[in-house]
């Protein structure tokens, strides 16, 4: 059990830490995103071995990742767009 939360802390930390690096531009500040992975896979990670069990640690593995990913992109701002823009307000 003690090995397995650190492969999934280690699995989120790597997600941070990917997407810090891909996407600094667009992430808020690198220590909330490096907080987030590890504590988002360590969260998906514990429920899928609650859910499926203790044989299944590939399957819990990937789930614990895919929990990191998934929380990490709720980080990500949108990509700023430059362009013409209209000094007019828009029509309500």
């Amino acid at each position: 059990m003690m090995w397995e939360a650190l492969a999934f802390a280690a699995l989120g930390l790597a997600a941070a830490y990917a997407a810090v690096r891909l996407l600094a531009a667009r992430l808020p500040a690198p220590a909330l995103v490096l907080a987030t992975g590890p504590v988002a896979a360590l969260i998906g990670g514990f429920l899928a071995r609650a859910i499926l069990g203790a044989g299944h640690v590939l399957l819990t593995l990937m789930v614990a990742a895919a929990v990191a990913v998934a929380l990490l992109s709720l980080l990500v701002r949108p990509a700023d767009r430059r362009g013409p823009r209209s000094s007019s307000p828009r029509p309500a």
